[in-house]
């Protein structure tokens, strides 16, 4: 009787599952299919033999990591060690789920291992009663383990740098060359609109942008003059081009234009002279994303067609995998079918037909440069997708060998050799990283200081509010208040002590005194005549108001000694 067990594996652990009568089971598969439903039914086939639980998330996911990649982890190892029977007179079967890690247990174990059939149906209700089957794990935790395994799993295989992302270069060559196209049949359109007009000029300026802008400088060609000429200089950048314009201008066959008709006109060259503004914006963005992607790539075949490639492979990635042999006709899959199918002959070169070095060879030589071409490309795709650290050194010693083979087969000199002229690169690309992380190294550095200072700095002004609190000195809301308005007051007296000073009144504070002392006195003496009219009542409330206005607002108070003085004069006087 054979004995199986099956291997199942769950984010919370993993299982080993004991399987009772597998001679029966193996008979009556229908059956077996419907059981799997009902978990009394399953109970009486299947046993839970073991349970190894993960110790910690990063433990479950290094698990699922070497499971999906059919290698057998250490703790798998160590369980299928301790549970699984291999001794005694029957003989032990594994079931597995997965063939690839199903191979690797046979290699690491030397046991007859089982994949489909009755295991697939086996394995269909363990997931589905895995809770039930295992003591102390409820449904919810399951669940739970299971998205939070999901969630890891999927965040590891998808995890990359954000400024070594190649899809914004697959989408920017593909907006790219969609611009290219946009920009020229509006530019048609322009010039089939505006040639009503003004017909010769489609003759004199071939260049579509040039075009618009000057269907917009010029607008009603009646208008222009001789002084316009400059302005027409500034966008065509020739004199004698501005000037035939000019003459072309007053000796017009093109018809008469209406001024709604040519806003239209303006309006629609101002958005494609503005779409060509943006092209040459959006290249500049997929030259500097190809320095940091794929700078070996776009050092040796320019970026445009390193950038044509990475899209029709997919990735970065996908590219590096290719041969250079299909690198080499990347981009002629069309051409390639169809040469098969008639027998015909295959074509040589791909999209890499678009680089410089092709066009340079000679029509015997361009076959073998493309071939050159492409295992260089290879390589050049290769380091940019498997190094650390992004350098342009091996991009640029590849197109330094392709330009020798280039000089090679037109004049026979004999080139470098590529281990010589690699151990050149890998000594530079090592002096080019080792000052990167100095630099890094450096930043770093210099983020630390900057991070310690301000922590002291928080610990200083905490130490000092809690010393303000010990001692009673912390401010209340109030007294906050009042700082607050004394700060605002002293800072209007040295706004006006400023002004004053540039103003040329450079009066110290006791000279302030003295003047308003005497404007008081001024006052008083004016004041005397219209007295004498006045009744003694009048009189008394007169001083005591002029008394009240002559006090200064920057005297200290009077004690209550002076205050008494005072009061008794006043009788006398009365008296």
């Amino acid at each position: 009787m054979v004995l199986l067990h099956v291997l199942f594996e769950h984010a919370a652990g993993y299982a080993l599952f004991a399987v009772k009568e597998v001679e029966e089971i193996g008979m009556l598969l229908p059956q077996v299919e419907e059981s799997v439903l009902s978990l009394g039914k399953f109970n009486s086939m299947v046993s839970l033999a073991a349970f190894f639980p993960f110790k910690s998330a990063q433990a479950a996911l290094e698990n699922m990591n070497a499971v999906s990649e059919g290698v057998v982890h250490a703790d798998l190892k160590l369980f299928l060690d301790t549970n699984l029977p291999r001794s005694g007179k029957k003989k032990a079967m594994l079931g597995v789920s997965d063939a690839k890690i199903g191979a690797a247990l046979q290699e690491e174990f030397n046991i007859s291992i089982q994949t489909g059939g009755v295991v697939a149906e086996i394995t269909r209700g363990v997931r589905l009663h895995f809770h039930s089957l295992v003591k102390g794990l409820t449904g919810q935790a399951a669940s739970k383990a299971q998205l939070g395994l999901g969630h890891s799993y999927s965040r590891a295989k998808v995890k990359f740098n954000v400024n070594r992302v190649d899809n914004m270069i697959i989408q920017s060559i593909a907006l790219l060359d969609q611009l290219d196209k946009d920009i020229n049949t509006f530019s048609m359109r322009v010039r089939e609109w505006y040639g009503y007009h003004f017909p010769e000029l489609f003759k004199i300026v071939s260049d579509n942008s040039m075009y618009c802008r000057l269907a917009q400088l010029i607008g009603n060609r009646k208008e222009l003059s001789e002084e316009s000429l400059e302005s027409l200089e500034e966008v065509v950048m020739d004199g004698a081009k501005a000037q035939a314009i000019l003459e072309a201008s007053r000796s017009s066959m093109g018809m008469d234009i209406s001024p709604i008709d040519l806003i239209n006109i303006e309006r629609f060259s101002n958005r494609v002279v503005s779409l060509a503004a943006y092209r040459l914006e959006l290249q500049e963005y997929l030259r500097s994303k190809m320095s940091q992607v794929a700078p070996n790539l776009a050092a040796l075949i320019g970026e445009v067609v390193g950038a044509r490639l990475i899209s029709h492979a997919g990735s970065l990635t996908n590219l590096a995998k290719y041969p250079a042999s299909t690198v080499q006709i990347l981009g002629a899959e069309k051409a390639l079918f169809r040469a098969l199918k008639t027998r015909g002959n295959t074509p040589k070169y791909g999209l890499i037909f678009h680089s410089t070095f092709i066009g340079r060879a000679a029509a015997k030589n361009k076959g073998r440069i493309s071939r050159y071409l492409a295992n260089k490309c290879t390589i050049a795709s290769r380091i940019d997708c498997f190094s650390e650290l992004p350098t342009s050194v091996f991009g640029d010693k590849l197109r330094e060998q392709v330009e020798e083979r280039l000089s090679f087969y037109e004049t026979g000199e004999v080139p470098r050799k590529n281990v010589d002229v690699m151990k050149e690169a890998v000594k530079e690309a090592t002096d080019v990283a080792a000052e990167m992380k100095r630099k890094l190294e450096k930043k770093e550095k210099k983020r630390k200081k900057r991070e310690k200072k301000l922590q002291e700095l928080e610990a200083n002004g905490e130490t000092n509010g809690e010393a303000e609190v010990e001692n009673g000195e912390a401010d209340t809301p109030v007294v906050k208040k009042k700082k607050k308005k004394q700060a605002a007051e002293e800072m209007e007296v040295q706004a006006e002590e400023t002004a004053a000073v540039e103003n040329g009144a450079e009066d110290t504070p006791a000279k302030k005194k003295k003047k308003r002392k005497a404007e008081a006195e001024e006052a008083d003496a004016a004041d005397n005549g219209a007295e004498e009219t006045d009744t003694p009542a009048k009189k008394k409330k007169k001083r005591k108001t002029e008394t009240v206005d002559a006090e200064p607002v920057e005297e200290t108070p009077e004690t209550p000694v002076s205050e008494k003085k005072k009061k008794k004069k006043k009788k006398e006087n009365a008296d």
